[in-house]
Parts: C-alpha cells; structure tokens; sequence
C-alpha cells in the first residue's frame, strides 16, 4: 500500500514561524513534523508519495539527507487551491492508498486502525474524533459506522465527530475528485468529492491524541504532549551540583553545569551549553546547540536549534526559532493583568488563543538587545533586530530593526565638566 502525504501548503496562520521553513520541517519535541509522519507509517506502507509545492526544496534535501533509502516519490501540486486539488496531484495511482493531512500530528495507531477497517471492510475509510467544535473543523456524520454527511468548517454543534484528515481511497476516488465544484470557500474540498462517494466510506473513531498544529501555540500543545510521553534518557554530562526531577532527556554532548535547576518533563537536544545557575521549568524544549545561562528562566517554551538565551532572561510559554539570540536581561510577559485568554493576531484578525498564558512567538534570526520587554501575545518575524531597552508592544514584521531613539540635550562633553 502507498501513502500520500499533502503537504504543499505555505501554513500561514503560524507565520512566523513558516516564513523560512514548511510546516512539514517545523520539530516537534526536537524532532520536524515530517520525521513523524514516516514514523508512524512505518512497516505500513511500500512507497511515499509526498504532494509538495511551498518550500518543496527543503523538504527534498530533510529526506535526501535523513532517509536515503526511504522509497519516495515527489509531486508538484501547481495550484494550491484545495485539498481535491492535492489528491488529485497523485492521479496516477492505480491501488487503494492511505492518505494524509501531512500538517497534522497524528498516532501511528490511528493510521493503523484506519488500514485494518479497509482490509476488513472494503470500504473506503474516514477517521474522525469526537471532540469539541468552534466551527475550526470539517464536522462527520456517521449512521450505523457509515459516512452519513460532513458538514465543513460550519460548528455544526460544540461537540462532534471531527474530520481529522486521515483517510484510506480507492483509486476512483480521482473520479469523484474530476466532477467536484469549486466551494463556496473557493477551494476544490476533498470533503465534497468523498461525499459523492459516501455509500463506499466507514468512519473510523479514534479516541488517542490528534492535532491539527493550526495555531502557533498550537506548536506548545503538541510540545508537552510529547514530553510527557517522551523516553527519559540522559547521554550528555550533568555535573555535580545540578538539581533535577522529573522525566527528562538530554542529547549527546550536552553539559548541564553546576547550579542548574531543572523540573521535567524537559527535552535537551545535542551540543547544548545549560548553566551555571539557571531555571528550566516543565514542558521545555530546547533544541540542539543552544546556550541556556546564568540567571535566565525557561518555561513551557520551545526554543529550535542553535538559539541562546544566556543571561539574565525570563521566556514563559513561547516558541521561539533558529539562530536567535535573547539578549541580557529581555523579559517576556505571558499573562494579562485581568488573566483572561490571551489573544494573538492570525491572519489578520485578533484571536483568542484559549491560553491563560501564552509569551512570544519569535521568527528565525532575530535578535533582542539587553533590557528588551515583550508583551504577551505578540509575534516577532524572522531577521528582526531588537534594540536595547524597547518595549514590544506591538507585532514586529519581518526583517525589522526596531530601537530606542537615543535624545541628547547637550551640545558637547566637555572635559572641566567630568
């Protein structure tokens, strides 16, 4: 059986975290989106058709690099205008397939009962969890284990059967697919091809952990979901008086120095400088090559490869990319005065996260000055500069030098005045 994988989207509501990479290659406990789904798909499936077209280059070179001998095959969907529109890219398959939402996390298990309800049925499958609906998610009917009817993205009621875009098709469902109209949404919609063929459909429930990484903050749900459940395993060095609990993991030649405090569930990549003296709080990631220092407090954040936080700074419930470098002394604030939800802006519209606390969410390359104060709730893009002392009140798009205008009321220093 193949195994098709959509993702060729550009995931722009966590920009800025996808301005420089696809959402396939963003890690998750360390390790990219894409690492997973060929995990979970392992021993399952004799090929990868991976539907790319959004930084497609990247996601070449991750396998190339990291799965060799992975039996692989590309295609380039041109328009990105629905997800009929991705399937139909992989046309030339002649065999029933599994099929995935490839931004999406997802347990080998789901994968697994959706392919033995195929074997046993013969019916096409849908996999769907029963789960809490705002209107974010494409709503299932099902009567007797049969797809009845799908209902996208209207909040049918607060809770339903949600689609959550793990499928096993027949080859004729690119029929379907040929006679499906635009949507009202303006996309071709995989649901309503799948509607056409609703009689052939089985609705799988699945009750494990699904979701959809929608939202930035999305990126610190899934985070402490793998945590929790990660192995613990230390192969780095802890020197002496270091002080930790809890399940935690720590890379090759990582060294934890004296006086760090550490509170698991905590991940440490490889190649990691941590210490003397600082505070690692539950639900932390820190990715390889990064310097945690003196007097600095992380916690329920997630920081990628290469980024330092190394003196003096508090990072609560934020991500923040590659390569950045939290100056001396910044402060990100995760909490409002008032403690309600704290909202973010998404596309253009402010939107409540559901979060009491949720920090920054920080591109690649960007770097913060000494005594910098974040608000919460905000974002800054990728190669950004933030000057000392600034206050970010504000979201800060890419590729911005942001500074406090220095005022000097004298004409001159003269010496006789020292």
């Amino acid at each position: 059986m193949k195994a098709v994988i959509l993702m060729a989207g550009k995931g722009e509501r966590l920009h800025p975290i996808t301005n420089t990479r696809p959402k396939a290659l963003i890690p998750l406990g360390n390790i990219p989106l894409i690492e997973h789904v060929i995990m979970s798909l392992e021993g399952m499936v004799d090929e990868f058709v991976f539907v790319i077209n959004y930084k497609q280059d990247m996601i070449r070179d991750y396998v190339t690099q990291f799965h060799p001998g992975l039996h692989v095959r590309y295609v380039v969907q041109k328009d990105v205008n629905g997800t009929a529109t991705a399937v139909m890219s992989a046309q030339d398959i002649k065999e029933p397939f599994v099929c995935l939402n490839g931004d999406v996390f997802v347990e080998r298990d789901c994968i697994k009962n959706a392919i033995e309800v195929f074997k046993k049925t013969g019916n096409q499958v849908i996999s769907v969890k029963n789960m809490d609906n705002d209107g974010s998610y494409g709503s299932v009917v099902e009567r007797h284990g049969k797809l009845d009817n799908i209902f996208e993205k209207t909040g049918l009621s607060k809770k339903s059967l949600v689609n959550i875009g793990v499928y096993v098709f027949k080859p004729n469902i690119f029929s379907a697919i040929r006679d499906t109209p635009l949507s009202v949404r303006g996309e071709y919609e995989l649901t309503d091809s799948i509607l056409m063929q609703k009689e052939d459909f089985a609705v799988v429930k699945y009750s494990g952990y699904w979701n959809d990484i929608g939202y930035p903050w999305s990126l610190l749900d899934v985070n402490e979901y793998m945590v929790k459940n990660q192995e613990e395993r230390i192969e780095g060095v802890i020197e002496k008086n270091v002080t930790y609990s809890g399940n935690i993991h720590v890379g090759k030649g990582t060294i934890i120095r004296n006086g760090a405090y550490i509170i698991g569930p905590v991940r440490i990549g490889e190649h990691c400088d941590i210490g003397p003296n600082c505070f690692i709080r539950p639900f932390t990631t820190v990715g390889n090559n990064c310097h945690i220092g003196n007097a600095t407090e992380i916690k329920n954040s997630v920081l990628f490869d290469n980024t330092n936080a190394a003196h003096l700074s508090y990072v609560g419930d934020s991500v923040i990319g590659s390569n950045c470098n939290i100056g001396a002394g910044t402060l990100i604030a995760n909490l409002r005065h008032k403690k309600d939800p704290v909202k973010m802006e998404i596309r253009g519209k402010v939107i409540s996260s559901g979060r009491r606390k949720l920090g920054v969410i920080i591109g690649d390359n960007t770097k913060t000055g000494i005594n910098v104060t974040i608000y919460e709730g905000r974002k800054i893009g990728n190669d950004c500069g933030i000057g000392p002392g600034v206050i970010v009140e504000k979201n800060v798009m890419p590729w911005t030098i942001v500074q406090v205008k220095q005022e000097c009321t004298c004409s001159s220093f003269r010496k006789d005045e020292s």
